[in-house]
């Protein structure tokens, strides 16, 4: 490959690594033909940017950039594919779900600002929740309290009602 093409390729990776709030590295070694094909169709359906890279390429691409990413260099080596994303735990997900015979297998992630090395983190990234579902969380948190306070007036309300239309139609 030529010097101007690898400025090209990492001028691009750099671009998707300040596009995508998430990444995660992938190693594919062993993948056939077929099982790359349905890979890259279940990344297409899951909103994930998959690209195979050469290491030094993307060290070089992660050297450049803002963020310190000195961690996942140790994890460059052999077949590395690149998913990129929005959401946090999709590609986990995925590679879960995929990852039954042990191919793909996760290298490393950068997701919600936070690095994560080795296969055996796949699980914590599966729970990572993204930024809305927080939201949600929160905002059902809050809203409980008030739920409760709201029918609990309700329901002394009506029992108070209850029990005067009780008292007022006793004969005297």
């Amino acid at each position: 490959m030529k010097k101007e093409d690898k400025a090209i390729v990492i001028e691009q990776l750099s671009a998707k690594l300040s596009e995508y709030a998430h990444f995660y590295l992938v190693d594919v070694t062993g993948m056939n033909a077929e099982a790359t094909s349905a890979l890259r169709r279940k990344c297409f359906g899951s909103e994930i940017k998959m690209v195979v890279v050469k290491n030094t390429l993307l060290k070089q691409a992660l050297s450049a950039s803002e963020v310190d990413f000195s961690p996942l260099y140790g994890a460059l080596k052999g077949n590395t594919a690149v998913f990129f994303c929005n959401t946090a735990n999709a590609p986990a997900k995925l590679i879960k779900e995929m990852g039954k015979e042990g191919v793909p297998a996760l290298k490393a992630a950068y997701a919600e600002e936070g690095i994560y090395v080795g296969a055996d983190q796949l699980d914590a990234l599966c729970a990572i929740k993204s930024k809305n579902e927080v939201i949600a969380d929160v905002v059902a948190l809050l809203q409980s309290p008030a739920k409760n306070v709201i029918s609990a007036l309700q329901g002394a309300g009506q029992t108070i009602h209850g029990v005067l239309k009780t008292l007022g139609e006793r004969p005297e």
